[in-house]
């Protein structure tokens, strides 16, 4: 899909790679964009900031609440009309504690916001997508949604939800042989201050280069993007080795198994 000349609306579009993605769709001429985020005033002070680039637009809403994005959705379509390139960007990662250690609260938060929140706002967009016979979802879930990793349980569990589920609305639409495209990014850690203090043998993201790299798969119609390329062979990896030595390889030589320990996150 070129993004020239689209309506783009990004989640979580007022900081990390949403924001970055967002200034870079106007500058590529999107028509408008849209923004939702759950930091109200970050979304007006992210629109004065754009305006200068071209029409922007922005929402309050919480994904994890269906009645908050029935609100913005509707919000929306009155004010900017249809969707055409919809952007799941919006997640969280709550502690670096055990999942012994986390509470019913912290389960909820992640799920509802990481997995069940693309849901939502997919639910949404994609009829309208479906009944014009043209559209484009792109899913930003995570390298960490096809790995294990200690002191990451809730935020792994939700990024494998994600890529199911994106992966599995793709084949959906491909069997229907709708216009309508599913891109699904999975980059490894990014340097935008969510993932503050850990300390990884692999290189941490650069959020330009994700976001950059993200919106070029948007516009090759890429299926599945990971980022960097060597993400690709994550599942290779864990084929070819037996778990004990990929344990030992990947969890402990390269220190994957370590990398939470003195998290601290966005403050």
């Amino acid at each position: 899909m070129k993004i020239q000349g689209k309506t783009v609306l990004i989640t979580g579009g007022c900081s990390g790679i949403g924001k970055i993605m967002g200034r870079m769709c106007l500058e590529k001429g999107a028509a408008q964009l849209v923004i939702w985020d759950i930091n109200e005033a970050a979304v007006a002070a992210t629109i004065g900031e754009f305006a200068v680039l071209g029409r922007v637009w922005g929402h309050k809403a919480d994904i994890s609440s269906p009645a908050s994005v029935d609100a913005a959705y509707a919000a929306t379509k009155a004010a900017c009309g249809d969707v055409d390139l919809l952007i799941n960007c919006a997640g969280i990662i709550t502690n670096n504690k055990t999942f012994a250690e986390q509470t019913d609260t912290d389960i909820i938060r992640t799920i509802d916001i990481n997995t069940k929140g693309a849901m939502f706002v997919t639910l949404r967009f994609i009829k309208d997508m479906k009944a014009r016979g043209t559209g484009h979802i792109c899913n930003i879930t995570s390298s960490a949604g096809m790995l294990a990793l200690p002191k990451m349980a809730l935020y792994t569990s939700s990024k494998w939800g994600a890529i199911g589920w994106s992966d599995s609305l793709r084949i959906e639409l491909q069997r229907e042989k709708s216009a309508v495209r599913v891109t699904t990014i999975a980059p490894y850690f990014i340097n935008t201050g969510m993932f503050d203090g850990i300390r990884s043998f692999f290189k941490i993201q650069d959020p330009e280069v994700v976001a950059r790299k993200t919106l070029r798969a948007v516009e090759k119609d890429r299926i599945y993007k990971g980022i960097p390329f060597t993400q690709h062979f994550i599942r290779l990896m864990q084929g070819i080795f037996p778990v004990k030595w990929f344990d030992f390889l990947f969890g402990d030589v390269c220190g994957l198994y370590t990398v939470m320990d003195h998290f601290t996150g966005r403050k």
